[in-house]
């Protein structure tokens, strides 16, 4: 029962850690699968194969390392022999490095973005009243010990899911128009991709770059390497169901939501006002999640954990963010993000490649 609590943490933070302003507000699932039409489902079986094996290697890894920080587990499976001869550097180390630590950092200023942008729609308040709650927030948790940090994102997880359980189904029994008629609608806002498989390919290659640092680091404090494997399968599979659950609801509703910063809450407001108000707040954890969790593996990457570096450099990080946070919300994720997914190929590829290499990376050299 520990066991299968354990796995349960996990696999909700991993979650908690993907899913960010972008995803749970339906604009990444608009933007990557629903605008395909129907042929978005491929995307999406695409995106949930890789995450499915992204999330137990990540988090495996994080646990046979032993370690807080994502960088040393980062450079010792990017080491190559061969490479490192000719350039006498780890490139692939270094190029992976690189893209982690702009992924998190742009990332968490997406995330700012998106705070003031559910608040602004669903309440009306100021884009900036959403960013500076959202600042202040991740400033002060991410002064907590990593496995509180953990604890934070995986409680806010279920709520989540079970609002797209309830959006899903309240859009698969209210939809209007016939099949044709909202493929074509669906269709019109994109793809911004040339065709299924690079969409469902890009999504996940980006939100490997999200996921990774926070994600070794969560299996940095999990001894049981099996059970932190376990968790990370079941938490790519779990966001595999929630993107397709996503694509259907949106589908159903393009006519009445495709121009919404934030669909998913355009969905529940129709269903009820009242209902409309908890998405935003759960919205908001959710953006929280990945906000917190962007700039604690970007903070790790340069100070240790509990010190006084280490909360200086975390607060002008999150002034820096919150600066660039003005941008905009929409703009951010179809640039930014497709840009992260070609970029966090190199990562892909080694993953895959390095359950053949095990023997070859000592992790207990430090």
């Amino acid at each position: 029962m520990k066991k299968l609590m354990k796995i349960f943490v996990i696999a909700s933070a991993f979650i908690g850690v993907i899913v960010g302003a972008g995803f749970a507000s339906g604009q990444e699932v608009l933007q990557y699968f629903t605008s395909f039409g129907t042929v978005g489902i491929l995307a999406a079986f695409v995106s949930t194969v890789f995450f499915a094996y992204v999330g137990m290697m990540l988090v495996w890894l994080g646990s046979k390392a032993q370690t807080t920080s994502y960088n040393d587990v980062i450079y010792k499976i990017s080491h190559f022999k061969i490479i490192e001869k000719i350039t006498r550097i780890n490139l692939i180390g270094l190029i992976v490095d690189a893209v982690l630590v702009f992924t998190l950092f742009g990332v968490g200023v997406v995330m700012i973005a998106g705070a003031g942008a559910n608040l602004n729609q669903q309440f009306g308040l100021p884009h900036v009243a959403g960013a500076i709650l959202m600042t202040v927030l991740v400033l002060l948790t991410g002064m907590l010990k990593v496995d509180k940090v953990v604890a934070v994102i995986s409680s806010i997880t279920p709520f989540l899911i079970l609002f797209v359980i309830v959006i899903s189904i309240y859009s698969f029994f209210t939809m209007d128009g016939s099949l044709a008629e909202l493929n074509s609608t669906a269709k019109s806002h994109g793809p911004n991709f040339p065709n299924w498989f690079v969409a469902g390919l890009n999504y996940a290659t980006f939100n490997t770059s999200v996921g990774a640092a926070m994600s070794i680091v969560m299996g940095g404090a999990v001894k049981d390497r099996k059970t932190a494997a376990i968790g990370g399968l079941v938490g790519g599979l779990g966001l595999g169901v929630l993107i397709l659950l996503s694509y259907f609801a949106i589908f159903a509703k393009i006519e009445e939501v495709g121009n919404f910063e934030m669909p998913m809450l355009g969905i529940v407001n129709n269903i009820s006002p009242v209902l409309g108000i908890i998405m935003a707040l759960v919205l908001f954890g959710m953006i929280f999640n990945t906000a917190i969790s962007m700039f604690f593996a970007f903070v790790t990457r340069f100070a240790k954990v509990e010190t006084k570096k280490f909360n200086i450099l975390l607060a002008a990080t999150l002034v820096a963010g919150f600066i660039l946070s003005f941008v905009g919300f929409t703009d951010l994720v179809s640039k930014f993000y497709s840009l992260i997914g070609y970029m966090g190929l190199v990562l892909i590829v080694v993953l895959i490649i390095t359950p053949f290499r095990m023997k070859n990376i000592d992790f207990d050299d430090k």
